[in-house]
């Protein structure tokens, strides 16, 4: 379909104004002028529905008038993110308004354009917020409400949608690209966006109130450990020992409640692996940020609409075991795939990370065991507590405090089983002092006690100094 060339600013009849809004780029012309009368007559005799520019519509009513002529114009086939789409939909954008005779000032303008093109390239009332990087979390509850997570508080977002299909459309521009998809027969769905972001919605039966989106952001620049020691989340001796026990090649599981910042650390943590090793990563949706250049991405898939096709994490993980990792980053263990992860760390592929939802250490192992049992081996508890004792070097736990700030809390080593009990050592720990101005005040401080797995740290030419461990007149908090 053809579609009008704006005249370039040197060609326009003198005292004429371009009708580009300012800050929009000028699309070049790139065909003959003779053509385009015929193309101007086109559009036209295209005419708008009655009540956009004589003042009896909404803004939105605007919006989405423009919008809907604007897809008319377009061809299906082209590449909506292409140079020369964006260009075409800023000429019939410009020639709309002209034609239609509607009048905006240059704020609206400019507004109503990025509106349209959020809707028609992005991901509709959604964009502002995924541009935000002050905005961790997005939450949507339905058409109307918005909130969002900053700085580690809740707030509700200005933006709303029209309605739930308003909601579904853009839902749908999220899942589809992915080969998934979510309607009455699949109401829920885990998806990511293009920058690694991660998405779960819910939709109706299943959402009451409408449907429901929240997308876990992600750091457009990958943070680092002096990110988290700028934030208070460790300290500079816990990095170093953190960073010490990956390359000293033992085996660490991230634990944490829900938001509490678990694949971050685990992203921090990848980046001391070094660059020679053959890592493979396992996640339902990939979101991890590995920084090294051998590393092979791994991503669970659901059953397609016949219920068939499904690859579940477990599965990956048993494949992954095939493909010569010198270590395995599972995104996070939440059922009997844990047993093979357990096997796998016991098997030569020292120095594996995944994470698990707890809220101590010792409910990290608790969880483990059931994660095991969850993989229907009629396997004895004694059997299953061995394996973790055995398998597992360290416990990281993450929490989100009160006051929203997200921080390691607990270093814990396992130390390996006594009788029927596996014996677990905290190397370090979070001691709260008070709460002042609604922050939490307290410090992480070293208990003391030197880690038994020192002997492998030192092994590989790692010597921390006592001071780390708060051992000598050199402690440091």
């Amino acid at each position: 379909m053809g579609i009008l060339k704006r005249i370039n600013k040197d060609q326009q009849p003198q005292g004429q104004v371009s009708s580009t809004p300012p800050g929009m780029p000028t699309a070049p012309s790139a065909r003959p002028a003779s053509e385009e009368p015929s193309r101007l007559d086109s559009l036209r005799s295209r005419r708008m529905p009655s009540g956009i520019g004589t003042g009896t519509s909404s803004y939105a009513d605007l919006r989405n008038r423009v919008q809907q002529m604007l897809l008319s114009e377009l061809d299906p086939r082209d590449d909506p993110r292409s140079p020369e789409t964006q260009q075409r939909i800023l000429e019939v954008f410009n020639t709309i308004l002209q034609d239609e005779a509607i009048t905006l000032s240059k704020t609206e303008k400019e507004q109503l354009y990025k509106q349209v093109v959020s809707e028609i390239l992005g991901f509709g009332p959604l964009e502002p917020l995924l541009a935000d990087e002050s905005i961790t979390e997005i939450m949507v509850n339905g058409p109307k409400n918005v909130y969002i997570e900053r700085r580690g508080k809740l707030e509700r977002a200005t933006v709303v949608f029209e309605n739930d299909d308003h909601v579904l459309r853009v839902l749908d521009r999220i899942v589809s690209p992915l080969g998934r998809r979510i309607d009455e027969s699949s109401p829920m769905v885990d998806a990511r966006l293009p920058d690694g972001s991660r998405v779960n919605a819910v939709i109706r039966p299943l959402a009451i109130d409408g449907p429901t989106i929240t997308i876990r952001k992600f750091s457009k620049k990958p943070l680092t450990i002096e990110d988290l020691i700028r934030f208070g989340s460790l300290t500079k001796e816990i990095a170093e020992f953190l960073a010490a026990c990956v390359q000293a090649r033992l085996n660490m599981i991230v634990s944490g409640g829900t938001g509490s910042g678990k694949t971050t650390l685990l992203n921090v943590l990848s980046n001391f692996i070094p660059g020679d090793e053959r890592i493979v990563t396992i996640e339902n949706a990939a979101e991890l940020q590995l920084q090294q250049e051998h590393v092979v991405r791994l991503e669970s898939r659901p059953p397609n609409i016949e219920g068939k096709g499904e690859v579940t994490i477990r599965d990956l993980v048993i494949n992954s075991l095939r493909m010569r990792p010198d270590r395995i980053v599972v995104g996070e263990c939440r059922g009997g795939e844990a047993l093979d992860m357990l096997q796998a760390m016991n098997t030569g592929h020292d120095g594996s990370l995944t994470t698990a939802h707890a809220n101590t250490p010792r409910d990290c192992i608790a969880r483990l065991e059931t994660m095991c049992l969850m993989a229907g081996m009629d396997l004895p508890v004694r059997a299953i507590r061995e394996q973790i004792a055995a398998a597992v070097d360290v416990i990281c736990q993450q929490e989100r405090l009160r006051d929203g700030k997200r921080k390691v809390v607990k270093i814990t080593e396992v130390q390996g089983m006594e009788g029927e009990v596996i014996t677990m050592s905290d190397i370090f720990e979070f001691e709260q002092t008070g709460i002042e101005g609604g922050q939490v005040i307290g410090r992480i401080r070293p208990t003391g006690l030197r880690p038994k797995f020192i002997d492998r740290i030192e092994a590989v030419g790692i010597h921390l100094p006592p001071s780390v461990f708060g051992i000598g007149s050199g402690m440091r908090y």
